[in-house]
């Protein structure tokens, strides 16, 4: 198991960054980044104070090594994420997606806001408008889907979602280009 991985994927679900993450913990980004990046190993009390700012216990965080593959995923299994400032709310429909090479999300606006700004990156993204209508800054270009269209697109330059009302997305992002 690739312990870095893992808290990263747990922060990145929790929305943290490695700052925030470091000052709920009393530890400096650059020793998260070191932890993350498998660079450096964690004390017990460290890890501990790590996994209950992440909402997860020992046991939960090393039982995805020996349970068998799992392939369909309740409701009760997602983690949610809320934003009202912003008005949208984020499912990660997969818990331990971000350790897979896709990675799929519901994102529910119910009101005009936006989802973070996402550096470029080797991504490719897919989304599927299910209701209302999303625009996707991408680099210097704005492209809007309407409910039933998609976009898809390499993610290798700044990119942004917004919506100017309620609307429902679906998006699969890949780990890298396959």
């Amino acid at each position: 198991m690739d312990i870095g991985a893992r808290i990263r994927n747990l922060r990145i679900q929790k929305d943290l960054t490695q700052e925030e993450l470091g000052e709920r913990t009393d530890l400096s980004k650059g020793f998260i980044s070191q932890l993350e990046n498998n660079q450096s190993s964690p004390s017990l009390d460290t890890f501990f104070a790590i996994l209950e700012v992440l909402g997860t216990t020992p046991a939960a965080f090393f039982a995805t090594a020996d349970e068998p593959t799992r392939v369909v995923y309740t409701p009760a299994a997602q983690t949610v994420y809320e934003d009202t400032a912003q008005h949208y709310t984020l499912h990660w429909l997969v818990p331990d997606s971000n350790e897979k090479q896709m990675e799929p999300v519901l994102l529910t606006f119910s009101g005009p806001g936006t989802y973070k700004t996402f550096p470029p990156s080797p991504a490719e993204t897919f989304i599927y408008c299910l209701q209302g209508s999303i625009t996707l800054h991408l680099g210097e270009r704005d492209y809007v889907a309407s409910a039933g269209e998609s976009m898809y697109y390499r993610a290798d330059a700044p990119h942004q979602l917004r919506s100017s009302g309620p609307c429902q997305v679906l998006i699969t992002a890949t780990d890298s280009y396959l």
